[in-house]
């Protein structure tokens, strides 16, 4: 069932343990300011408000006692979006809270080939994430049982590493 932006947004105040995030694409460059991928690319540093808003969430959902955290599947080498996306967005948030993980499928199949983006909070309700050419976002999808993403979960965080020894490894490829 569709779901809107007001609803969507509110899922992630309204949450009590836990936020997962699953994503899949090397390019979300459609739903981001063109300005800072420019600028990220250019060698600028990253303005102090980047991505506050979101930081900011993070951090209030960190302080009382949530957790947020995700799996990004990716392929070396990196695309400048994700680049751009890992070198300053998942930096920035790791420092507000919000746990990383990468599994990287460069030397192995991908186990989730086919299965989109997608948001679960509590293990209870589920948000798949709809994208379209250049990472544009279009919309969302509400579900209601959450057991088929649990399992998609739990196969990702199996298989991924934190970004942390990741990003040490192959941050600078």
């Amino acid at each position: 069932m569709s779901i809107s932006p007001a609803e969507f947004e509110k899922l992630f105040t309204d949450f009590r343990r836990e936020a997962f995030r699953l994503e899949t694409l090397d390019d979300y460059s459609g739903s981001s300011s063109p300005e800072m991928i420019r600028a990220f690319l250019a060698g600028e540093p990253q303005p102090d408000d980047y991505n506050q808003e979101w930081s900011d969430e993070v951090r209030a959902n960190i302080e009382a006692g949530k957790r947020m955290y995700r799996v990004h599947i990716l392929a070396r080498p990196m695309t400048d979006y994700l680049r751009f996306e890992l070198g300053w967005g998942y930096r920035k948030n790791a420092k507000a809270g919000e746990e990383f993980f990468i599994l990287d499928t460069t030397d192995q199949p991908n186990p989730l080939e086919g299965v989109p983006d997608f948001w679960m909070f509590d293990e209870s309700s589920v948000v798949s994430m709809n994208y379209g050419e250049g990472g544009k976002f279009l919309g969302a999808e509400s579900y209601s049982d959450p057991a088929e993403w649990m399992t998609r979960r739990d196969l990702a965080l199996s298989r991924a590493v934190p970004f942390a020894e990741w990003w040490e490894r192959y941050g600078n490829e």
